[in-house]
């Protein structure tokens, strides 16, 4: 079995670095709003009050960033690198995963935004390195407008394909559907946004497949954060109503939904002893519904 330990550590200290700019970008947008909010770095280890039978051994940890600004009402941007073993039950469901060879390792960046002005979308981005007896790399990014602009859209879309075109003629058709596929909230009838793109399980059998799959996920990194800031830069004077809040709080109840029934890294993190505040850090700072 091949030892991913040397490239578990080149993907989180990329992870890391993607977090750094991401941070200070977003920071940088706080200025020029006139506000002096900044990032908080909690960090974490595994929770070593879990009981093993449910969910394994302990190993790891990471570090949690929030900031609550003017324009980002809540922003977190999580990066983790965590070992140790699945439960049996949870093992069935994983990637290369089973009861008698339940061993893990998993690193990867997750961000989630929550703006203040509704006429700004919301915003997620995760990418991952998973061992067990097999690898692989997962990600995506996916827009989240209570108030969808088309300029917005085709934008972020624009910059998610030119990511995939640089990698595989196919990727952009297959993901962005994968996304469509599972950004959906079936008890509601409704897409949690306008999409993206989401892929899982790009395996890699060698350090060339890692390397290529590595160089993706990278480039799906930073084309999150070439588009992203831009959207926010031209939305985020624009004026709103109460109506338009509304819209918003209505919208983030979906979004919460979604998250808490649906959304396998919720899932994952509480399977795997992870931090509850960083796991649940994607919720809305405040939702309503109707």
């Amino acid at each position: 079995m091949t030892d991913w330990t040397q490239q578990t550590q080149q993907a989180r200290t990329w992870f890391e670095s993607l977090r750094d700019r991401i941070c200070a970008e977003f920071e940088a947008i706080e200025r020029e709003a006139g506000s002096d909010a900044a990032f908080d770095y909690i960090a974490w280890d595994r929770d070593t009050d879990v009981d093993q039978a449910e969910a394994g051994s302990h190993g790891g940890g990471g570090v949690r960033g929030v900031m609550k600004g003017k324009v980002f009402e809540k922003v977190g941007v999580n990066v983790s690198t965590v070992e140790g073993k699945f439960s049996p039950q949870f093992a069935a469901q994983v990637n290369g995963a089973s009861e008698e060879l339940p061993e893990f390792t998993a690193t990867g960046i997750s961000l989630v935004a929550h703006m203040a002005n509704p006429h700004v979308p919301a915003v997620h981005m995760n990418c991952r390195f998973l061992t067990t007896q097999a690898a692989w790399f997962g990600g995506g990014a996916d827009l989240n407008p209570p108030i969808p602009y088309e300029d917005d859209t085709a934008d972020f879309h624009a910059e998610l394909r030119g990511a995939c075109a640089a990698h595989n003629p196919t990727y952009y058709d297959r993901f962005s559907k994968w996304a469509e596929e599972y950004f959906y909230i079936p008890h509601r009838g409704v897409h949690r946004g306008v999409g993206g793109i989401f892929y899982d399980h790009l395996e890699c059998e060698n350090e060339t497949d890692f390397e290529r799959h590595f160089a993706f996920t990278r480039d799906v990194g930073e084309a999150f954060l070439s588009a992203f800031p831009k959207i926010v830069r031209r939305r985020m004077e624009a004026g709103w109503t109460e109506a338009d809040k509304a819209t918003q709080l209505e919208w983030r109840g979906r979004y919460a939904e979604f998250n808490l029934v649906y959304d396998r890294g919720t899932l994952f993190g509480l399977k795997t002893g992870g931090n509850i505040d960083a796991i649940l850090m994607s919720l809305p700072p405040e939702a309503t519904w109707s």
